[in-house]
């Protein structure tokens, strides 16, 4: 039921009242402040004070299954185990506190195991993207000064034929494999199979191993590289208390609106809470919300080799999967699948999303598809801010479906500014910056780009936004994604919510072209129904209705074929715009068309 302003205003009082009763100094989410590098910011007071104590939280419910892939099953107390004896071997091996280890495979419970065994011992862990090709894994390899690490047989193989041509001494350890490449004819790197590691390591040696690494709440925890498609890309340094900030954080928000909404409980579910691995681990969506969230609420973990819309239809159905949470094209694929109606989805009760914006009329089909889905959502985060920054759920979203939230409670704050850091009105579109206990601590390397990014206590992300009169935040894509057409400026995203409007549209890319009289024009390239006729000049008198004229693409390219997305889920404007200029050059491909 959408809600009217002063319907939102009422529940929005209440949330305070119910927040501020839940962060007092004898509730388990106690909120105090704290010195955090030279900062004054709220903290949690109770809470684990580094990952290996989130990780023990398994042993309340050992016996509840956790890590599923395939033919893999791992309860909580299994998966928990294995971490510490793996823990103890990398102390073994000599891996010590700061070091940085690796990981770089597809989707794969031993990629859980040893992101907690490689924190568990105060190494930092660094999540390298599998989708890199190996000049990039490279790249990142060396810049991060990893001297170890774990990565399946494709990952391996293509290293392999790299490494040895280059000054970079490295140890694998092959994980979702089974160590047929170990010992290869030709190079001088050494592989170990992740099992042969655990030898001679049973849990009361790695005990003993492990004696004395207590870590602290500041020490340096994982360095997670940004999918960004230009230049390298950035390592983003974060500590155990940015983590456990986010974790806690979304627990929170969660209490409260269950308080706020006691209607949308179940009291007694049928079902153990289950979410859909459906997105790379290696991106903070996947290792903080999905995979680390889930010892907070002793969820099933259920993880997929490769996304694919009706392969996650049966692992909802055969698991008994609550929770969907990706991009929002995911849950769009999910609706649109022939499997669709044929499948039993009564377990499922959330559909969450990030990473882009969701087009309203995806809600709308969310809510008529999905009858049992209580709480639809949407969140706002980045790899800098370890993927906090605003949440929307329930009424909230039904009623303002455009934005994407609130500042996540207890801990953040969002601020809006203009060129010169000074803080804009309610309204008014800037800079989003965003303080908070979970940000990163620094840039890799790159003390510059840090000092940059982080001034004043806020980190400045890059993107453009407004905050309402109510406080809620209203995303309008990168500073960098914006056309300057003779000297007016256009947000891509203006146009993209324009073009998703239009009921044959699925999806759309907006980006600038080249133009000698006005310096830059807006193209854009967009999704439509298989079974749509529409054409270019249709869709321009239809956009010419909704936006300012000089906001209309002068070229639009249409296509039936998914746009391509970088590895976070987002689109990847700058290859769209390279393969549709390229588009008037050579002939046109059939599923593309354009004027």
């Amino acid at each position: 039921m959408k809600l009217t302003s002063a319907e939102i205003a009422q529940d929005l009082a209440r949330l305070a009242e119910i927040a501020a009763r839940h962060q007092g100094a004898d509730a388990p989410l106690a909120v105090g402040c704290e010195d955090v590098r030279g900062e004054q910011l709220p903290v949690f007071t109770r809470v684990p004070s580094n990952l290996a104590g989130v990780y023990r939280l398994a042993l309340d419910a050992p016996d509840l299954p956790f890590l599923i892939y395939q033919q893999e099953r791992f309860t909580y107390a299994e998966a928990y185990h294995l971490a510490v004896r793996l823990a103890g071997a990398l102390s073994r091996e000599g891996i010590a506190r700061g070091e940085r280890v690796g990981i770089c495979s597809r989707n794969n419970p031993q990629w859980c195991i040893a992101y907690m065994a490689i924190t568990m011992i105060g190494a930092i862990v660094v999540p390298l993207n599998a989708w890199w090709q190996s000049t990039e894994l490279l790249y990142a390899i060396r810049d991060s000064g990893c001297r170890l690490l774990f990565a399946d047989s494709r990952r391996i193989s293509s290293l392999q034929a790299l490494l040895p041509d280059h000054q970079c001494e490295l140890r694998l350890v092959e994980i979702g494999g089974d160590g047929s490449e170990e010992g290869q004819a030709g190079t001088t790197l050494a592989v170990t199979e992740f099992n042969a590691l655990l030898a001679g390591i049973d849990e009361d040696t790695a005990r003993s191993l492990l004696a004395g690494r207590e870590v602290q709440p500041d020490d340096d925890a994982c360095i997670m590289y940004t999918s960004g498609s230009t230049d390298h890309p950035k390592g983003v340094l974060s500590t155990h208390r940015a983590i456990i900030s986010a974790l806690y954080s979304w627990l929170f928000v969660k209490q409260i609106n269950d308080i706020l909404r006691p209607e949308q409980q179940e009291p007694d579910p049928e079902f153990q809470p289950g979410i859909l691995a459906n997105v790379p681990l290696f991106h903070v969506t996947g290792s903080h919300a999905q995979f680390l969230a889930s010892f907070l609420y002793h969820r099933k973990f259920v993880m997929m080799y490769k996304w694919n819309a009706e392969e996650a239809l049966a692992l909802i159905e055969r698991e008994r999967l609550s929770i969907i949470h990706g991009v929002p094209t995911m849950a769009w694929e999910i609706m649109n699948s022939p499997h669709f109606e044929r499948t039993d989805l009564r377990s499922l009760r959330t559909i969450h999303g990030g990473g882009s914006a969701r087009p309203p009329q995806h809600l709308t089909l969310i809510r008529s598809k999905y009858p049992a889905v209580t709480v639809p959502g949407l969140g706002y985060g980045l790899t800098e801010t370890n993927g906090l920054g605003a949440i929307i759920t329930g009424r909230f979203y039904v009623s303002k479906p455009q934005s994407t939230g609130r500042p996540v409670a207890p801990l953040t704050r969002i601020r809006i500014v203009d060129d010169q850091d000074q803080p804009l009105e309610s309204g008014q579109i800037g800079q989003i910056c965003i303080r908070s206990p979970s940000l990163m601590k620094a840039y890799w390397n790159r003390p510059q780009e840090t000092r940059e990014a982080l001034r004043n206590g806020w980190f400045h992300t890059g993107d453009l936004g407004y905050l309402d009169e109510q406080g809620f935040l209203f995303v309008r894509g990168r500073m960098k994604d914006i056309i300057i057409r003779g000297g007016e400026n256009i947000a891509c995203a203006d146009v993209e919510h324009a073009l998703a409007t239009h009921p044959d549209i699925l999806d759309s890319a907006v980006f600038g072209l080249p133009d000698e009289r006005l310096g830059e024009i807006v193209g854009a390239a967009a999704v439509i129904r298989p079974d749509a006729t529409l054409d270019e000049a249709a869709l321009q008198l239809f956009l010419r209705e909704q936006i300012a004229h000089y906001k209309v693409p002068a070229r639009i390219w249409l296509q039936t074929d998914a746009l391509p997305r970088i590895a976070s889920g987002k689109i990847d404007r700058q290859q769209i715009r390279a393969s549709c200029q390229r588009v008037d050059t050579l002939a046109m491909p059939t599923h593309l068309s354009g004027a």
